[in-house]
């Protein structure tokens, strides 16, 4: 009886294992995090951080039979399949050192003027050209289309480095809120339908 009992457990488990399906879901939590951090620290901007808790309590085991059954079934191979938004690679940091560079001087600057201003999908557009002398506005544009070849870069590094590059589109879209988020009081950017306003 046993035997049989082992035989059909076996074959049940066997049948599970092909039919769980491991769906991994954006982590917009874990994306906002990581955007304030990246973005606090382009525009010297701290970010508090989260105290400790003083007497954290242990979690409690699982130990219902089900859920060892569980653990059982789903392969180890989709343990990293476990969302965690990684910002800290050496091309990341990189475009942050840049990026920084530019908010401490031209780009700053034409954000200052209200000569440019933020996008509703996470870039940067000339606002107001007549703002920026006639001799500057080249090296202006050059200026913007540096800041935005970045960005376009640093989204698709973080969707990279995090092992799911269908994520960029969604990262850019956090960043995108997180940029208009912690922009400086009279700094322009755009609402969803397109219309520049100053915060």
């Amino acid at each position: 009886m046993r035997k049989l009992l082992y035989v059909i457990l076996t074959a049940l488990a066997m049948a599970l294992v092909g039919c769980v399906t491991i769906n991994v879901y954006f982590p917009e939590a874990a994306a906002q995090k990581a955007a304030d951090k990246f973005i606090g620290n382009v525009l010297d901007q701290a970010t508090p951080a989260t105290p400790a808790p003083k007497n954290p309590k242990p979690e409690a085991a699982v130990t219902q039979p089900s859920a060892m059954l569980l653990d059982l079934l789903i392969p180890a191979a989709h343990a990293g399949d476990v969302p965690n938004i990684q910002i800290q690679t050496a091309a990341a940091e990189a475009i942050r050192a840049r990026m920084h560079g530019r908010f401490q001087g031209a780009l700053g600057d034409l954000l200052d003027s209200g000569a440019a201003g933020f996008t509703h999908d996470g870039m940067v557009a000339m606002r107001d050209a007549a703002k920026v002398p006639l001799s500057a506005r080249a090296q202006a544009n050059a200026t913007i289309a540096d800041e935005n070849r970045d960005r376009n870069a640093l989204y698709r590094e973080i969707a990279n480095a995090n092992n799911h590059p269908e994520w960029e589109s969604q990262i850019r879209g956090t960043f995108a809120k997180t940029w208009i988020e912690k922009a400086r009081a009279g700094w322009y950017y755009q609402n969803a339908g397109g219309a520049w306003q100053k915060k």
